[in-house]
């Protein structure tokens, strides 16, 4: 029996929605019928059913006064990542503090800012874009990883404080995926993470996207506070 879903008159964020992971998961609410806005650094290319806005998360201000112009939308996806790497006794603050600001507060300040309408409309659905890096750590990444981990605890949290409200929040936690941030690391880091996957290859942004459509979706109604690990065997 097929099973479609359909977000036709839903409203949806993507954060990092220019690129990677989050573009593809952009693509694949609009093609379910979400009007999608996908916000950025820069705006990404035009496509249909995309809106492009350019915002950086870690203004304070433009998550409120994105709001104030679009009302909260129904689903939130918090997609924007950066990597700072650096072995801990050599990471300087400001690789510290501009991964965390991205990757945890950036999804702070969007949840903080989208919460209240949801509230008010008594139905949403969050999204969160981890890492399996987030689970066991990894050489070379602990603000990485304590920025993952942290997001991870967050989602768990927000899931207790929203679902009587109708609210939902959830998790992805990807393993190494072909995107244009992990096609610049160098090819023995590249071919180590194959050969640790089950799967032996790297995930597509399109599978991670998949996931975290069915996360926003109706098919989804009764998981909220999980984290939906997609690394082809990785962790495995």
């Amino acid at each position: 029996m097929a099973v479609t879903i359909d977000l036709s008159g839903h409203t949806a964020w993507v954060t990092g929605g220019a690129s990677g992971i989050g573009r593809a998961t952009s693509r694949l609410l609009a093609e379910a019928g979400a009007r999608v806005l996908a916000l950025d650094l820069r705006e990404g290319p035009s496509e249909e059913g995309i809106d492009n806005r350019a915002l950086d998360v870690r203004d304070v201000a433009a998550a409120a006064q994105l709001v104030r112009e679009h009302d909260a939308p129904d689903i939130l996806v918090n997609a924007a990542g950066i990597t700072r790497d650096g072995v801990v006794w050599r990471l300087a603050d400001e690789a510290w503090d501009a991964v965390i600001d991205v990757n945890l507060t950036g999804a702070f300040r969007l949840t903080r800012a989208c919460a209240p309408g949801m509230r008010r409309r008594g139905r949403g659905s969050i999204v969160n874009v981890a890492s399996i890096n987030g689970l066991h750590g990894r050489f070379g990444q602990s603000n990485y990883a304590a920025s993952k981990g942290g997001l991870i605890a967050f989602t768990r949290a927000i899931a207790t404080e929203l679902a009587r409200e109708g609210i939902r929040a959830n998790a992805v936690a990807p393993g190494f995926v072909d995107t244009a941030m992990t096609r610049a690391l160098p090819d023995d880091i590249r071919h180590a993470a194959v050969e640790g996957a089950l799967m032996r290859r790297l995930g597509r942004p399109e599978e991670i996207a998949a996931t975290i459509l069915f996360l926003a979706s109706p098919l989804a109604s009764f998981v909220t506070g999980q984290v939906f690990v997609v690394d082809g065997g990785q962790l495995a």
